[in-house]
């Protein structure tokens, strides 16, 4: 039998000149992706967030390295990024050999970026743009949401807070009314308005009350029962209505237009989840993140605090024109932004809009529904005269015009139609929900929107727009795939919008930085010959010679 043969372990070998850590790091590797491309940044800026003076501290080129190169690795928490600056040796390289403190990178993360956060992403998609991989011609815009750093069970409804807030005021007027029963030729207590009652008012009454009660103390009345009633209603305002009434008015002003939010992170919503592990639909508190992609690269970002997709698409463009310069030329993006308003805005900044509507999938797959004759949209209009006719010969004259105005303020213009006369009709019961057998048929017609939509649809069935619509769920949802499933980011470690923004940021750019490898990458493998054996990241220093 033949003698097993191993090589040599050189485990605890010393070495006389002990080699360069750059020299362990391959050429064809992601670090030396992060390194090309910081290193052609300008740092200017980042610089100027340190104040100067006191001990030195840590190089911020070095710093924004770690970060990039551990988000774009998948790794976000500041004590994991701290302890593997002790032992990866890609790591290792970027910080000298110098192990980093997790309140290092957490302070760096937090407070030395935040002022140019916002120009790293944009660097990055320089170079993107640069290598040919973005062209702005085409923009897949989707949302996904992602959890915020925040207790599950401590969220506050403004509709209980609403409820709360208003019995309060009823008992604070009651008790106040009681006092004012007692006594009438003093100045009312209590606000003719239930609705008046806030914390200024109960401060003002809690003024009134303690300068009555010095005057009955003077006059020897200070222990009639007014005088009691008063100082039961003191005490009652100091420890009870005046601290509720200031939570409930703080609660009101977190809410900002929501109707929820976290005590934990009181920037966040709370909203539901695809990612439900418990299987109940419980809400948990998050963001609603908005990203345009192009070739899985994502070109901008934005992060919400509304639930719904519809009311973010309008700011999240003004972000990007203002970002990349100018918005690109065709937007692709699903029915949750299929709204007259932002059909509106689109047509207007000269975007082709391949957005879907609320009806295009049943108007594709649904032939029973689209061929419906008690659809109102299949019944017969007269443009001149303004009349519908329903299947059984019945017109709908207009009625009136009612307007609706949305989260953003655009104003939409609805009219109203009603049937002359629904009486003996045999197929009353399945055209109109009303209960009374003599209620006319009323139906809502926004021309508007059904314009936009026709237009929409009209895109949307080309060949081009069947392309888009293949290609943007393979696009942008790949994207989101990649963070949340291959990376494991789905819940922030940061809190408050500010921050969370910040970190979403630097997810998006550890993203890119990542694909642009790979596909540098691939692009290398497709070479032949002498080609093949340069150097993987073939892109120039930027501002460098």
């Amino acid at each position: 039998m033949a003698t097993p043969k191993f090589k040599p372990c050189m485990q605890r070998q010393p070495m006389l000149f002990p080699p360069s850590v750059g020299e362990l790091i391959p050429e064809n590797t992601l670090v030396r992706v992060v390194d090309s491309i910081v290193e052609g940044m300008d740092r200017s800026a980042l610089e100027s967030a340190y104040p100067g003076g006191g001990a030195s501290t840590h190089d911020p080129s070095m710093m924004l390295k770690v970060v990039l190169f551990c988000y774009a690795s998948g790794i976000y928490s500041s004590r994991k990024i701290a302890a593997a600056t002790r032992m990866p040796v890609n790591l290792m390289w970027l910080t000298g050999m110098r192990p980093l403190d997790h309140n290092t990178v957490n302070r760096f993360r937090s407070e030395r970026i935040r002022p140019v956060f916002e120009d790293v992403f944009s660097e990055v998609i320089a170079v993107l743009a640069e290598a040919g991989h973005i062209t702005l011609d085409t923009y897949f815009l989707d949302g996904t949401k992602i959890e915020a750093n925040a207790n599950k069970f401590t969220f506050v409804r403004k509709k209980s807070a609403d409820r709360y807030q208003e019995a309060l005021r009823r008992k604070v007027r009651a008790h106040l009314e009681a006092i004012d029963e007692m006594n009438d030729e003093e100045e009312a207590l209590a606000p003719a308005d239930p609705s008046e009652v806030d914390a200024d008012a109960i401060r003002g009454a809690a003024d009134r009350i303690n300068a009555r009660l010095k005057a009955k103390r003077e006059a020897g009345e200070g222990k009639d029962a007014e005088a009691k009633e008063l100082k039961r209603a003191s005490a009652a305002i100091g420890r009870d209505y005046l601290p509720r009434m200031e939570k409930y008015e703080r609660q009101q002003a977190t809410f900002a237009g929501r109707k929820s939010f976290s005590k934990t992170d009181p920037d966040a919503t709370f909203m539901r989840m695809k990612d439900d592990a418990m299987g109940n639909g419980r809400l948990k508190a998050g963001y609603n993140v908005q990203a345009g992609t192009e070739n899985q690269f994502i070109v901008d970002t934005t992060v919400h605090q509304r639930p719904g997709d519809t009311a973010c698409a309008v700011p999240h463009c003004e972000h990007a024109r203002e970002r990349l310069g100018r918005l690109p030329a065709s937007l692709v993006a699903d029915a949750g932004y299929g709204s007259e308003e932002n059909y509106a805005y689109l047509e207007g900044e000269g975007v082709d809009a391949y957005v879907k509507h609320g009806e295009f999938f049943r108007e594709c797959h649904n032939r029973k529904w689209r061929e419906d004759e008690m659809r109102v949209a299949n019944w017969e209009y007269d443009e001149e005269s303004d009349v519908h006719t329903c299947p059984e010969g019945k017109t709908l004259v207009f009625l009136k015009e009612s307007s609706r105005v949305s989260e953003l303020g655009y104003e939409s213009v609805v009219r109203v139609y009603e049937c002359e006369s629904c009486s003996g009709c045999p197929r009353k019961a399945e055209c109109s929900k009303s209960a009374s057998p003599d209620a006319p048929k009323r139906i809502q017609a926004n021309p508007a929107l059904n314009a936009f939509r026709r237009r929409a649809s009209e895109m949307l069935h080309t060949e081009i727009g069947s392309a888009l619509r293949k290609k943007r769920s393979v696009d942008v949802e790949t994207a989101f795939g990649d963070i949340k499933r291959n990376l494991g980011f789905t819940r922030f470690t940061l809190r408050g919008l500010e921050k969370v923004t910040l970190e979403w940021r630097l997810v998006a750019t550890g993203h890119n930085i990542r694909k642009l490898f790979l596909a540098e990458s691939k692009k290398r493998k497709a070479m032949a010959g002498a080609a093949a054996q340069e150097r993987l990241f073939f892109l120039p220093l930027r501002g460098k010679p």
